[in-house]
């Protein structure tokens, strides 16, 4: 992928879309059948469209920088909350028909601790996977003279930690603390296993992107390469 204005402008909106269904989705629950800690394993529906964001951020972040990463995450929290205070106003307006208010509530009525836990965990996470990211990037391209080779490196290490923070903050705000589980003693092996279960998927759905991150900066590799001796310069500079 080049380093135009118009890619740059797809991936963002990419990110938002992804960013926005997981939440729209992520009241559908669905069943593993793998068990940990006694229990099943069940997961929202979000965890498969929210793996797409650090996706696209990791690509931002290659081609056009750490700046323009950092501007899709800030962007990224102001949707959210844009979209929240669009669902909650059209739960307000009159329902022609009360069963169609009971299903909207079911589906998009949001719970505030919920949303509150959402979008701390988001920024926390999305925040450490852009700084991560180019951490090790940066040292890596001062250390081997600007080879971007091992762009696996610094794409799954930002990721997997950044789901931990993820997982373990939004898991534990919305049911440690809104369900009260983490003064119950015999809810912990369950928190235990959401926490877990959530986070192997995402690190395994954050394997499998992989390759998806080598075809997407193909070929900004060059031109990254060409700051081996700055590798935060040139970044912004956008191809016609």
């Amino acid at each position: 992928m080049r380093r135009t204005n118009e890619n740059l402008i797809l991936l963002n909106t990419l990110f938002t879309t992804a960013l926005i269904v997981s939440n729209v989705v992520t009241a559908k629950l669905f069943r593993t059948g793998l068990p940990l800690f006694g229990t099943e394993i069940v997961l929202p529906s979000a965890v498969l469209c929210y793996a797409c964001t650090f996706l696209f951020t990791d690509v931002i972040g290659e081609i056009w920088g750490r700046a323009e990463a950092s501007k899709s995450v800030l962007y990224g929290f102001a949707s959210q909350l844009f979209a929240s205070a669009l669902i909650l106003i059209a739960g307000w307006v009159p329902a022609a028909d009360p069963t169609m208010q009971e299903a909207y509530s079911k589906v998009l009525g949001q719970n505030l601790l919920f949303v509150l836990a959402s979008l701390i965990a988001y920024f926390a996470s999305q925040l450490w996977d852009v700084w991560f990211f180019h951490k090790i990037r940066d040292w890596y391209l001062q250390k081997h003279g600007g080879t971007t080779a091992a762009r696996w490196l610094w794409n799954n290490a930002s990721t997997a930690t950044s789901q931990i923070i993820d997982t373990v903050l939004f898991i534990g705000i919305a049911f440690g603390i809104g369900f009260k589980w983490l003064w119950t003693p015999e809810k912990w092996p369950v928190l235990a296993g959401i926490i877990v279960g959530q986070y192997l998927v995402k690190l395994l759905l954050a394997i499998l992107d992989t390759p998806f991150f080598y075809l997407l900066t193909a070929h900004g590799e060059a031109q990254a390469s060409s700051c081996a001796n700055n590798p935060t310069k040139g970044y912004l500079q956008h191809e016609n």
